[in-house]
């Protein structure tokens, strides 16, 4: 393993000395290509969401934005196909549409654009084939992205083209990040249900049966006690309008008449009682929902991975008969990094963390067969890679590949706003994470080098 870890290492090394160093050097590459089409999300987004109040705010990307190696010079604000346009000494890269469907009043309502000469259709959101992804306004948030899936860019793109690609341009396409993150989104909040109810349901059941247990202690006949004192906590319980406080008063009240248990009528006595059993109810409601919680993510689990798997041979399908059929003879499609090593995903139980490696393992797995037969595109395995710089960091420069490199801003800590202005503490610029799931100026870099890398093996460059 030790091995391999270094040769990949050297490989990166080795690029970028060929390219002109670890600074992001502009030197071009051999190879002459007519244009650069890229498909997908937010890790290849060169500014759909850079207006209004996210462009107000300083950003537009997600990373670290904005030019200022005056500050670092790893501190380009550039990703990935910006750094690799600029070595083919092609035109930057601009957003083929631009807009955001969000809340006016936050100035993230601005009309979207179509832009003719662009051809950066990769936006922030974007899924392989389903309209809607984070930060939709159909999900509820203000920003309103626009989440554009790669099904449809590759159409809008061949709507622009008169259908057909020209053979001379280089395709980029990475996309499926934002599908693993919606289905655990719908994972996380079918769990939240299911613990919710059962514990709701146990820490009621647990109540009552423990204050009237309590309430009939001191009764003469305890157990006789008991059934009078359930019959008067069930009656109010079915009657419409009743609220646990006028359940606990008619017990209480039931209580007091019982034989030899009239003290039990005094606050100081049957407070005590009402405050174990609602801590008792806390308990079991906690343990019911945490458990149900767990069932409910390992029954569902399997569904989120088969359905990534859905996902990646959706991609290769579009690779090949929508790229590839429509005349594209340099298409570069990447692996989806391992999201599981991502800070987003370390704050998470270990079993969640191996179903999201299962979910990226199964996108890649279906998107590497479903195109392993094309001559014509070069898979990129990104995936080995980010786990490889999480686990030996050294070799690439990085310094740390846990945290994230931007501090709080006006969305939280997105790096979508993310800037020089609201970054952490200390020197983050050879961070791998910008936010909690996105790369670093100095990541994409690694993973511009990484890919210039494969396409000269091979024999692209």
């Amino acid at each position: 393993m030790r091995q391999t870890n270094f040769a990949l290492a050297l490989l990166v090394a080795a690029v970028l000395a060929a390219c002109g160093g670890s600074k992001g050097g502009d030197q071009t590459l051999k190879a002459q290509y007519s244009g650069q089409v890229t498909f997908g999300d937010s890790l290849s987004d060169v500014g759909t969401y850079a207006v209004g109040g996210v462009a107000a705010l300083g950003g537009g990307k997600f990373t670290i934005n904005g030019n200022s190696v005056a500050v670092k010079p790893e501190f380009t604000g550039k990703t990935w196909t910006e750094l690799l346009a600029a070595q083919f000494g092609l035109a930057a890269p601009c957003a083929a549409q631009t807009g955001l469907d969000g809340n006016a009043a936050q100035n993230f309502s601005v009309p979207v654009m179509n832009h003719a000469g662009c051809f950066g259709y990769a936006q922030g959101g974007a899924r392989v084939t389903h309209p809607v992804g984070p930060n939709n306004k159909l999900t509820g948030s203000p920003l309103g992205h626009l989440t554009v899936p790669v099904s449809t860019q590759i159409a809008s793109h061949l709507a622009k083209v008169n259908g057909a690609f020209k053979g001379t341009e280089i395709v980029f396409v990475l996309a499926g990040g934002n599908d693993a993150l919606m289905q655990l989104g719908q994972l996380a909040a079918g769990a939240t249900a299911a613990g919710t109810a059962a514990g709701n349901a146990a820490a009621a059941n647990t109540f009552a049966t423990r204050l009237i247990s309590l309430l009939a202690a001191g009764a003469t006949s305890p157990s006789a006690a008991a059934q009078a004192i359930g019959i008067a906590f069930q009656t109010e319980a079915a009657r419409p309008g009743s609220t646990q406080a006028s359940m606990v008063g008619a017990a209480i009240g039931a209580a007091a008449v019982q034989p030899g248990n009239a003290a039990v009528g005094a606050p100081a006595v049957h407070g005590p009682m009402i405050a174990t059993a609602t801590a008792d109810a806390t308990a079991a409601g906690n343990t019911a929902g945490a458990a149900a919680g767990a069932q409910y993510a390992a029954t569902n689990g399997p569904l989120a991975v088969a359905a990534m798997a859905t996902a990646g041979a959706e991609l290769g399908a579009l690779v090949k008969t929508q790229i590839v059929a429509k005349g594209a003879t340099r298409v570069v499609v990447n692996a989806l990094p391992d999201l599981s090593i991502s800070p987003s995903a370390l704050a998470q139980p270990a079993a969640t963390q191996g179903l999201i490696k299962a979910m990226i393992e199964a996108f890649n797995n279906q998107l590497k067969t479903a195109i392993a037969a094309e001559a014509k595109v070069l898979y990129v395995d990104l995936y080995t890679v980010s786990r490889d710089q999480a686990a030996n960091p050294g070799p690439y420069g990085l310094s740390n590949t846990t945290t994230p490199a931007c501090g709080a801003n006006a969305l939280g800590a997105s790096s979508l706003v993310c800037n020089v202005n609201n970054l952490g503490a200390g020197d983050v610029s050879h961070y791998m994470f910008a936010d909690d799931v996105h790369p670093t100026p100095f990541e994409h870099l690694l993973i511009a080098r990484y890919v210039a890398a494969q396409m000269t093996i091979k024999g692209w460059l």
